[in-house]
């Protein structure tokens, strides 16, 4: 079978053609992939306990974990479908800028999340996709988010996917640890994964979250790890649905921002602009250690690539 969207990537240069490919591979050509992905990328992050408390303190993960989801979702989807120097990923900038810019969080702390987003749904796609990654994609996806990285002011971001991918690794190791906020955002979290499937399932739904994490993530959680026999199924589960992908015709649109399934704003992507996503101010009876007193973080149009 003939695979356009293959031969496209192949053609491209992943570090001046980086946006296109990428939206290629995230739109096109693995778009279930990259959503579970990068759901379970920001899941990674609560692992950090410095990363859990600042999201404990402000109460938006307790109160709104739907919406908080859908937020980053939709903003990161704005930048990869229409550019991170087009008007709305320019507003979809300045929100993510604007909410980072209140609290005080350490620069390696957001190197360590955009590395997420890199090497997630990297390794993912390595073990779920239909198909395996070309190099091309590989490299796109770390000169796409160092771009984009760049733009939302986070410094010394490694100069290669090697040593991003070390950094990752270095950090998971040094920081990982159990907290009682790792425990409390990791439990909001997964009760959202299993709120959208009917109340039934939902048992089945946490139990399958928990085969699919690994044993630091575990530790940092708290939680059980799920018997050994739903990993199996969990993982053959994802594995079957890759091969019926296989078979079916290429997708021709992108589905970055053909998804109508947001449950915060059904009626995206004609509902909204970007900026009117993002969290709220902080709370008035948060801790003042932290919020930042001013703005670190550039506009976008302050950031050149």
């Amino acid at each position: 079978m003939a695979r356009t969207w293959l031969r496209r990537i192949a053609e491209l240069d992943p570090v001046t053609d980086h946006q296109e490919i990428y939206r290629i591979s995230a739109g096109c050509e693995f778009p279930f992939d990259y959503q579970r992905a990068l759901e379970f990328a920001l899941f990674r992050t609560y692992c950090v306990p410095s990363i859990s408390a600042l999201l404990a303190a402000t109460g938006e993960f307790e109160k709104r974990p739907q919406q908080r989801y859908d937020d980053t979702a939709l903003l990161m989807t704005e930048i990869a479908e229409h550019g991170y120097d087009s008007e709305r990923g320019k507003q979809a900038l300045r929100v993510i800028n604007r909410a980072h810019g209140r609290y005080v969080i350490s620069n390696d702390d957001m190197l360590y999340v955009l590395s997420t987003f890199v090497y997630d749904p990297v390794d993912w796609i390595d073990r779920f996709g239909w198909r395996r990654l070309h190099p091309h994609e590989r490299d796109a996806a770390f000169h796409y988010f160092q771009a984009v990285g760049k733009r939302m002011g986070i410094k010394d971001i490694p100069p290669t996917f090697a040593e991003f991918r070390r950094f990752k690794a270095d950090y998971e190791r040094e920081h990982f640890r159990y907290s009682d906020t790792n425990h409390a955002v990791g439990r909001y979290t997964m009760d959202l994964f299993c709120s959208w499937f009917p109340k039934p399932l939902r048992p089945a739904v946490g139990l399958g979250v928990r085969a699919l994490l690994d044993e630091p993530m575990l530790t940092a959680f708290g939680f059980r790890a799920a018997p050994a026999w739903v990993g199996v199924a969990a993982r053959g589960g994802l594995k079957a649905r890759s091969a019926v992908v296989r078979l079916l015709p290429e997708r021709r649109i992108s589905k970055l921002t053909q998804d109508p399934k947001s449950r915060t704003y059904p009626n995206y992507p004609h509902g909204y602009t970007p900026e009117d996503l993002g969290a709220p101010p902080p709370p008035s009876d948060l801790d003042p250690k932290w919020l930042r007193r001013s703005c670190p973080f550039p506009a976008p149009s302050e950031q050149t690539s």
